[in-house]
């Protein structure tokens, strides 16, 4: 039997992506060390397109956003968190790369959101254009008419789920609405452990 909420730390359960789900979180650990994140993993500009295109891999900057926020304010977590966020410098190979990207890269699948934009060319305000691709749309001009993943219905990670379906409480966003919120209410088995979720 699950003792009352009164009675020990709440289960926390927060989507997101980038800077928003990572100030959430932030500020959620000293809430409750019972927190799950669940990261939107559609980026692909800077350090995170590079990868993706280079190694055809899941993009990890959300990913290790998410994980130096979850990072403690000790002197030794806070060096962690610095570390993972640290950038190379330079024009070379690795200027601009994160050492936190680097460390996550090798663990990804690919996916992609696209979006269909009235009026992304000024000059056809009327037409419909498919942008592909998390930066273009998060900085796509014109109306968003329609977002969607490719594959279409990805699956969730069982643990996902079963964080939400056993969560007291679910944060969804603040982040970009169309790149960070809404991808997860594209993912079939997010949406229904969302509805069924107390």
């Amino acid at each position: 039997m699950i003792p009352p909420l009164s009675t020990r730390q709440p289960a926390v359960a927060a989507l997101g992506g980038g800077h928003g789900l990572a100030a959430s979180l932030s500020a959620l650990r000293r809430l409750t060390n019972r927190l799950t994140a669940i990261v939107t993993v559609a980026d692909d500009g800077g350090s995170s397109g590079r990868l993706r295109q280079e190694f055809d891999i899941l993009p990890p900057g959300d990913l290790r956003m998410a994980l130096a926020a979850l990072c403690g304010d000790d002197e030794v977590e806070r060096a962690w968190a610095n570390v993972l966020q640290s950038r190379f410098r330079g024009e070379g190979e690795l200027g601009g790369h994160s050492i936190g990207n680097l460390l996550i890269a090798g663990l990804w699948q690919r996916l992609v959101i696209e979006a269909d934009v009235i009026g992304a060319d000024a000059a056809t305000p009327d037409e419909v254009s498919v942008v592909v691709g998390q930066e273009a749309v998060a900085l796509a001009t014109g109306v968003i008419g329609h977002v969607r993943l490719h594959p279409s219905r990805p699956p969730a990670a069982p643990e996902a789920v079963e964080a939400i379906t056993t969560a007291d409480h679910v944060v969804l966003g603040p982040g970009s609405w169309f790149t960070s919120v809404i991808p997860h209410l594209l993912v079939p088995d997010l949406v229904e452990a969302l509805i069924d979720t107390p």
